[in-house]
């Protein structure tokens, strides 16, 4: 993992931020977000979050933290939203949030009223005593983190410079749950989440950053001793058949699916791609869910798996079958959900080609390739997450509850 940093372009976004009136902290803030974000085995398509807390010029503390919609690799400064520092300590002593009640508070204290909503996990950055937080979903780390010895795991690379939380739900819950692991353990320099992803921060913008990248690069040098190898992202090298994309996209749109307007397909075959869609475990290991919670909201909670060779009838009844598992995954969890919940359409949004490739499904170009770029990403993390032992995500009632969570249903309905 390298390290990005650089002294002279860290001085001019402080000083562009200062030309226009802004914290200087603020300024770097930016910078550090966007080097994070510019490199995918850290964050991608708009995960991650990161924060500052400054000054204002009454005196009070606020916090300017990513907001909702923005992506790291472009953030600027109206993407870090600021909010009112105390009375999201008040909070904290006060009953537990319902999400909503959670996003009224962060509105209610937001100094734009028309700024974004803050990230999910705003309350943690708030709550986290350092001037600067980050958080990604690397791909070393979460080839570690889903492992049902990932503690034991973290605890033999970092001994207690990090602090183990075990998975809990993004927003109230996490932001209580990791603010109370920091106050058992405030010498740590960063929080594991398992199943999720890595936590720094620190007290400038760059000991916050180096500890995220020191951090993913032990993580790879982790792997590395023991002989797993961990490519970055590949470039695919092969096409798709013409006609198994034509025949794809004939199933695909039909009259009552989300593609019956329009569907594009983002096909990659890369060497891990390969390697991953060659396991003769495919199917099950397909299926025990994505790399990081999050991702249920792209790629839905298991992909479409075809035969190289497949034509329309056989495409077709493989749709059959994986709606049929959707629907029997909904009817398995919705009753034991907080609130009503109404099914979201049973169409994959991957396909997987057995010993070819990927293909990411969307109703434009871009959905299709944040997909595409997902289910990459998923192939090398379980290639390595295989080796290490076995992949294990969180489980079907958590991966529900978040592909059926309001607040990220609500980031689908903006995009």
């Amino acid at each position: 993992m390298e390290n990005l940093w650089n002294d002279n372009d860290a001085a001019r976004y402080a000083n562009q931020a200062r030309e226009a009136g802004q914290p200087e902290a603020l300024g770097l803030r930016v910078y550090t977000s966007r080097i994070i974000g510019q490199v995918a085995d850290l964050v991608l398509h708009g995960g991650g979050n990161t924060s500052v807390k400054v000054t204002d010029t009454n005196g009070d503390a606020i916090m300017h933290v990513k907001g909702s919609g923005w992506d790291l690799e472009t953030i600027e400064a109206p993407g870090l939203p600021a909010v009112k520092l105390a009375p999201l300590h008040a909070a904290r002593k006060g009953k537990k949030l319902s999400d909503p009640e959670m996003v009224a508070l962060l509105r209610s204290n937001l100094l734009d009223p028309s700024a974004p909503n803050p990230s999910v996990e705003a309350l943690l950055h708030a709550y986290l005593p350092f001037d600067f937080v980050d958080h990604t979903h690397s791909t070393a780390v979460l080839a570690l983190a889903n492992q049902d010895h990932s503690e034991e795991i973290m605890r033999e690379i970092y001994g207690d410079r990090l602090a183990f939380l075990p998975y809990v739900m993004p927003g109230y819950d996490l932001s209580i749950a990791g603010a109370d692991l920091f106050d058992q353990f405030p010498n740590c320099e960063g929080l594991w989440l398992k199943n999720h992803g890595l936590f720094t921060f620190g007290d400038t913008a760059k000991q916050s950053y180096d500890r995220m990248i020191d951090f993913v690069t032990d993580a790879e040098n982790y792997l590395s001793a023991k002989g797993i190898a961990l490519p970055g992202p590949e470039s695919s090298d092969r096409d798709i058949d013409p006609a198994l994309a034509a025949n794809i996209e004939t199933v695909l749109r039909a009259d009552n699916s989300p593609f019956a307007s329009g569907i594009a397909l983002d096909f990659r075959s890369t060497p891990s791609i390969r390697r991953y869609l060659e396991n003769d475990n495919l199917e099950t290991i397909a299926a025990r869910g994505t790399a990081t919670p999050d991702h249920v909201i792209r790629i839905k909670p298991f992909p479409l798996i075809i035969a190289a060779n497949a034509g329309i009838d056989d495409i077709a009844a493989a749709l059959a079958d994986f709606k049929s598992r959707y629907a029997a995954y909904f009817e398995r969890n919705a009753p034991n959900a907080s609130e009503p919940k109404v099914m979201l359409d049973a169409w994959p949004r991957m396909v997987l080609v057995k010993g070819v490739g990927l293909i990411g499904l969307g109703a434009n170009d871009k959905a299709a390739r944040i997909a595409g770029d997902l289910g990459e990403q998923t192939a090398r993390i379980i290639n390595a997450a295989e080796e290490v032992g076995t992949f294990a995500p969180i489980n079907e009632a958590d991966l529900f509850d978040m592909e059926y969570w309001s607040l990220e249903q609500a980031k689908l309905q903006k995009k």
